[in-house]
Formats: structure tokens, sequence, C-alpha cells
């Protein structure tokens, strides 16, 4: 079965073509941005070519998957001759709410759950929506399938998941914790249980993951107990623009003294703070690294409190789960940012933690065990595949199976 993968932002597409029969093979991928604008880019990519690149005018996500469908059928590029060999469409979408505990077959019940939930996650549900019904009105009969960022974390206790507030305010808005990342963090907590022999449902399992958008995830015997982002994804992690946790009379301050709208507090807390916001250069870990290397004072502090975040995290789901058996640290800067992994997992040694510095060193993208042979607690990289993830998810709904990745 052929199945295409769509993740789709306010501007921009990535995408996954899939065939699943005994094993998972991916055929193509490729990511389409600046949708709207005079000049949007696609660059597409079939293992063992070269990477095409199609710039030209795109109005909307809908002629977007358009262009995607037709550069899947581009003859030399292409990995199919005909869109009908797409037999299903699994989607990624950010916030599922309460409603949504599972990915689900899409229907028009799911499509208005789905539209409820925008006003949890406004800058991504609606594109989420955008793409599901641009498939629609290409294939009509083709089944689509939505997995939700959300779900995995639906397992969490009432204690983790609510904010101290007044009650009215979750039975009336539904404010509380949701969590976000949780394909990716279900996906590598389930693959390192099985690279390492470990049994998923009775280990205490730590995820980071890593990137410029940063979360953590309490995973204990197969549930997910606490996660650091919240009603949205600015809580938790310092993160490449985000701030992570904050006193919140430090953002009443500031709105205040600089005289800010809503609008304009919200854009200073998630997209011009973080590693951006203390550095002064970038949001790209290699840039300040960079510029920590050549002495520039401020991007060493932004690398010094991205690691301690993280760390004070380790311990406090260690502390929340009654102790660790495996942390694991995926995403860009988990699976390639060795100095990071160096900062984050060095003096752990309290919780059982034995670092080894050598193991780190130089690894990349692959799995790896990062602790020292008898160490009470392993740590390693593990590589995540959220598409893979909702891929899958797609078949066995549309199958009926219980396909594994």
């Amino acid at each position: 079965m052929k199945i295409l993968v769509l993740n789709c932002g306010s501007s921009s597409i990535k995408y996954r073509l899939f065939e699943i029969e005994i094993e998972a093979e991916l055929l193509a991928k490729g990511l389409l941005e600046r949708i709207g604008l005079e000049k949007s880019e696609l660059i597409h990519h079939v293992t063992g070519k070269e990477k095409l690149k199609i710039i030209k005018p795109i109005p909307d996500h809908q002629d977007g998957i358009h262009l995607i469908l037709e550069t899947l059928m581009h003859p030399d590029h292409g990995v199919i001759s005909n869109i009908n060999e797409i037999e299903a469409v699994g989607h990624r979408v950010v916030n599922g709410g309460e409603k949504f505990k599972t990915s689900v077959q899409i229907d028009s019940e799911v499509k208005e759950g789905i539209e409820r939930c925008i006003e949890l996650a406004p800058l991504h549900n609606p594109a989420n929506l955008k793409g599901i019904l641009s498939m629609e009105a290409i294939l009509p009969d083709v089944p689509q399938v939505a997995t939700f960022d959300t779900s995995f974390h639906q397992t969490m206790p009432a204690q983790a998941y609510m904010y101290p507030l007044p009650y009215e305010y979750y039975e009336k808005y539904k404010i509380r914790r949701y969590g976000y990342h949780g394909t990716s963090h279900q996906y590598v907590a389930e693959k390192a249980c099985r690279y390492l022999g470990k049994d998923y449902s009775s280990n205490r399992i730590i995820t980071c993951h890593l990137g410029n958008g940063s979360s953590m995830a309490a995973i204990s015997r197969g549930r997910s107990i606490d996660t650091s982002m919240g009603f949205t994804p600015v809580e938790g992690l310092m993160m490449g623009t985000r701030t992570g946790d904050i006193d919140i009379g430090v953002l009443l301050f500031i709105a205040e003294k600089e005289n800010l709208s809503i609008k304009d507090t919200n854009n200073l807390f998630n997209k011009q703070s973080g590693i951006c916001g203390i550095s002064g250069i970038s949001y790209d870990m290699r840039d300040v690294e960079m510029a920590a290397e050549q002495g520039f004072e401020r991007a060493r502090l932004a690398l010094d409190m991205y690691a301690y975040r993280v760390k004070k995290y380790i311990g406090a789901y260690a502390a929340a789960m009654g102790g660790v058996d495996l942390i694991i640290l995926t995403g860009g800067i988990g699976e390639n940012d060795f100095d990071t992994r160096r900062r984050i997992l060095q003096d752990l040694d309290f919780l059982g933690v034995e670092f080894d510095p050598d193991r780190n060193e130089g690894i990349r993208g692959r799995e790896a065990i990062l602790t020292r042979p008898g160490s009470k607690v392993l740590a390693m990289v593990m590589p995540t595949n959220e598409e893979l993830v909702i891929a899958i998810n797609t078949f066995n709904i549309i199958t009926k199976a219980d396909f594994k990745f």
C-alpha cells in the first residue's frame, strides 16, 4: 500500500511517500515552502537521485498538493505513474484536545472536531485542516487518517495536566496541559526499547525531543505521565525562539512597561526569545556554538541555560516516576549536537547515569548508547521518524492490521 504523509504548516507542506507491505519503504520525500508568495520553493528527493528544486508561485495549499502529486509523477524524479496509486493519506494534526486519544480515520465528525480545536492551536490546526480538505478535493475516494501530536499524552493523570487556576476555566475552556511532539516521544521510546531488548511496558523512560522546538516526556511503563509543553508549545524547555517556563509576572511587567499588545507580547515570547533572544545571534544551535567557541559570552550563556533546563527536567521526571531506567535524546539537536548532549548528561552520576564522553563524540543521526558498560541508567541517541509513525498508523487503521514501526 502506498501512503502519502502530509505535514501542513501555515505556509509549507512537508511530505513523505511510503510503501508498506512486508516492510515500510520510503519512496520519496520533500518540502514545499513559501506558499502564497511569488517564489514558492519545492525541494523533492528520491533516494539515489539528485534533489529536484522547483520554484514557481503557489497561491494556496491545494495548488501546493497538486504540485507535490505532479512531482511524485515526474518522468525523471517521480516514483508513481498515476496518482491513483496512492491508496491512503496520513496527516499530522497538532492538537486533538481531549476528544482524540488515538489516530482516527477522517470523516465529517473528525473534521468538525479538528475545527473545534483550532482555538487550542490557532497557528497549526487551520493549516492541518487545509491539507485534509485539499486532499479530499483532489482524491475524494482515498481514505485519510489524522494522527494528533497530543494523543500520546492523553494518559497523563489530572495532577500532571491540570493548572492551579480556578477550576471553572478548565470546565469552560479546557485550559490544561496537552503536550506536543507525542508522535516523536512514543516512537523513540518504543524503538529504543526494541533496539536494547528492553520491555517498553515495564521501563521508566525520559524522552528528550530537542530541536528548534523542544519538549520532554516522562513515560512510565508505556504511558506518558507528564510532558514539558503545556496548553501551548511555549511552555517547558528553553527553545530556539520560545522562552519555555517563565514567571507570568515577567510577561505582565514587560507588556506594561513596553506598552505591548497581546499580539506583540505573544510574538516576543514565541518568536524573539529562547536561544535567539539570549545569544542575540541565531536560533540555530550551530551558529551559537560557533560564536561561543569564539569567546562570545552571551552565546555561551545561551548554551548553558539550554542544557541546564533539560537537566532540571530529567531530575524532575526521575522524581515523578520514582527513578529512571532509560534517557533518550532525539530531534535535530539531540541527534546531532554532541556538545549539547555532553552538557546535559555529564554529572548525572547521582541518578545512575555513567556518561561516556568518548562514545558521545561525533555521533550524528544514528542510534548510539552514550553511557559506559554497567551504567545503572542507560542514555542513548535514537533518531525520530514521526512521518513513519503517521504512515503506519494510517496503514493499520485502513487495513485493520497491527504493523509495528
